[in-house]
C-alpha cells in the first residue's frame, strides 16, 4: 500500500518541478523579450528624437565650381587706321591665314596725301639703311677728315711756335734798357692807381680827382710803350697776334679730337646707333604704308570678315577679327577661400548651356598671384584649357567649371553638418548605448556636404546626431542625465 501510494506522489512533485523550470525559463525570456522590446523602443524613440546619420566609408571628392566664357589662345580685332576704298579683299570668314598675310588692302588713289608719300619715304629710307649697311664712303670720309684735322693742328702749331720764337737781334744793353724802363712804367702805374683810389668816389667834376685820372691814364700808355718797346726787342709779336694764334691752335685741336672719335666711331664698320636710326626711319615709313593694309599678327583663323571691295571705310572700322584656335581657355574667377586648394594641372570637368548632355576635360594651366577685389569680395583668376574640345565649342560660350581639388577614395566620411566647434576642437555626437556621447574628431580632406574623419573614437556604422540639442555643444557641456 505504502509503495502503490508513494509512486503517484513522487510523480506528481516531478512534474511540478519541470513546470517550475519551464515557467521559469518563460518569464526570463518574456523579461529579456520585454526590456528588448523598451530599448529598442527607448532607441527608436531618441533617434527618432533626433535627426541621425550612420558613418560610412567611401569617396572624398572636393571640388571648386566657377562659371566664365571661352576664349581662343589668342584674339586681334583689326581695323583700318585710315580712310579709302576697299580695292582687294584676300580671304573670307572661316579662312585660316599666316601671321603677316594681307588680308584687305585699300586703293591707293583714295589714300590721304601723307600715306601716298611715305611710300616714297619708305623708298628712300631702305636705299639709306642698304648704303649704310654695304657702302664705305662714310668710312674713308671719316678717314679723311682725320688726316686733314690733323694736318690743321699741325700748321696752327707751327705758326704759334714761330710767333714765339720769333727773334729780331738786340743788343743785351738795348734789351736791359728796354725791361728797365717797363719795370719804372709799371712802379708809376702802381702809385698813379693808389693816388686815383683816394679820389676815385669823388664828383667827376672835382679837380683832384680830375688830375689823378690823368695821371693814371698817362701811366697805363707809358706801360703799354715800354711794353711794345721791349717786345720789338724781344722779337715777340704783339698780343693780339699770339692769342689769335692760340685760338686757332685750339680750334684746331678740337678739330682734331672730333674727327678721332668719329674715326673711332666708323673704323670697324657703321655705327650701331646709326643702324637704328637708320631702321627707326625705315620702320616709321613702313608703318605709314601699312596703314592702307589690314595684315594678319598672328596665324589663326578668320572669325569676322566685313569689308568688302568698294567699301568707303574711316579710321576705327574694324575689318576682320582673327582667332588663335589651336588652343581653348576659359578665365574663371576663384574666391579667396577656395583660392589655396587650386592647383596647376588639377583636372576639370566644363559643361556647356549650349551644349546639352555633353561634358567636356580640361586642366588648370594658370593661377593669379594677386586678387582683386570685387564689391568687397577678393577673387583670383584662374585659367583652365579644354583638353578635348570639338566644333560645338565656340569663343564666347558660358561654360560651368568643376575644378576637382582632391579626391581620397575608401576613407571615413562624417556630414558637415553633424561636426561642432567647441573650444577651438571640433566634435561630433554619437547615439551608444542610447544616449548622446560626445567624441573629438581631428578632420581631414572637407567637401562641401562631407569631411574625412583623420583621427577619432568613430567606426564605420556608428549612428551620429545631426541636430544635437543647444546644451550639449556648450563648452563642458554634456548630456542633462551625466550632470551632477
Amino acid at each position: 500500500m505504502t509503495t502503490s501510494v508513494s509512486a503517484p506522489k513522487k510523480g506528481w512533485q516531478a512534474l511540478w518541478r519541470r513546470k517550475g523550470l519551464v515557467f521559469l525559463v518563460l518569464l526570463v525570456a518574456a523579461v529579456a523579450i520585454f526590456w528588448t522590446v523598451r530599448n529598442a523602443n527607448r532607441q527608436q524613440a531618441l533617434e527618432s528624437a533626433y535627426q541621425t546619420a550612420k558613418i560610412e566609408r567611401g569617396t572624398l571628392i572636393a571640388n571648386v565650381g566657377a562659371t566664365g566664357n571661352v576664349r581662343a589662345n589668342q584674339t586681334a580685332i583689326l581695323t583700318w587706321q585710315t580712310s579709302g576704298q576697299v580695292a582687294q579683299v584676300n580671304v573670307k570668314l572661316g579662312d585660316k591665314v599666316k601671321a603677316g598675310d594681307i588680308l584687305a588692302t585699300l586703293s591707293p588713289t583714295s589714300l590721304p596725301q601723307n600715306i601716298i608719300l611715305a611710300q616714297a619715304d619708305l623708298v628712300a629710307a631702305e636705299r639709306a639703311l642698304q648704303n649704310l649697311m654695304l657702302s664705305k664712303i662714310t668710312q674713308a670720309q671719316a678717314q679723311l677728315a682725320l688726316v686733314n684735322a690733323k694736318q690743321n693742328y699741325d700748321r696752327a702749331k707751327s705758326n704759334l711756335d714761330a710767333l714765339l720764337n720769333t727773334n729780331r737781334g738786340a743788343t743785351s744793353e738795348d734789351l736791359l734798357n728796354a725791361q728797365a724802363q717797363l719795370t719804372l712804367a709799371k712802379n708809376n702805374l702802381k702809385q698813379a692807381e693808389a693816388v686815383y683810389a683816394m679820389f676815385e668816389n669823388k664828383p667827376d667834376d672835382d679837380p683832384q680827382k680830375a688830375q689823378a685820372y690823368t695821371a693814371l691814364y698817362n701811366a697805363r700808355q707809358a706801360v703799354e710803350r715800354a711794353e711794345r718797346n721791349l717786345n720789338y726787342f724781344l722779337g715777340v709779336p704783339t698780343g693780339t697776334d699770339i692769342e689769335k694764334a692760340r685760338a686757332n691752335l685750339a680750334l684746331a685741336q678740337a678739330q682734331l679730337e672730333d674727327a678721332q672719335r668719329e674715326w673711332e666711331r666708323l673704323k670697324n664698320g657703321p655705327d650701331p646707333n646709326d643702324i637704328l636710326a637708320a631702321q627707326a626711319r625705315v620702320d616709321a615709313a613702313r608703318a605709314a604704308v601699312r596703314m592702307s593694309q589690314l595684315i594678319a599678327p598672328f596665324d589663326g583663323t578668320v572669325t569676322i570678315a566685313n569689308p568688302l571691295p568698294g567699301d568707303q571705310v574711316s579710321p576705327g572700322t574694324v575689318g576682320f577679327r582673327i582667332d588663335d584656335l589651336s588652343r581653348y581657355l576659359v578665365d574663371v574667377q576663384v574666391s579667396e577661400v577656395n583660392i589655396n586648394s587650386v592647383a596647376i594641372g588639377q583636372p576639370v570637368t566644363l559643361t556647356f548651356d549650349a551644349i546639352l548632355g555633353k561634358q567636356y576635360k580640361g586642366r588648370v594651366i594658370q593661377i593669379a598671384r594677386a586678387g582683386t577685389i570685387t564689391q568687397g569680395v577678393v577673387n583670383f583668376l584662374v585659367t583652365i584649357e579644354l583638353t578635348n574640345p570639338d566644333a560645338n565649342v565656340k569663343p564666347g560660350m558660358t561654360a560651368a567649371v568643376t575644378i576637382l581639388v582632391t579626391e581620397k577614395p575608401n576613407v571615413l566620411l562624417v556630414p558637415n553638418r553633424a561636426v561642432r566647434l567647441i573650444e577651438g576642437k571640433r566634435y561630433v555626437f554619437v547615439l551608444r548605448n542610447g544616449q548622446p556621447e560626445r567624441v573629438e574628431i581631428v578632420l581631414g580632406a572637407t567637401s562641401d556636404l562631407y569631411s574625412e574623419v583623420a583621427s577619432g573614437d568613430l567606426q564605420e556604422g556608428d549612428t551620429i546626431i545631426l541636430n544635437p540639442p543647444l546644451e550639449l555643444t556648450q563648452p563642458n557641456g554634456e548630456p542633462p542625465f551625466f550632470r551632477r
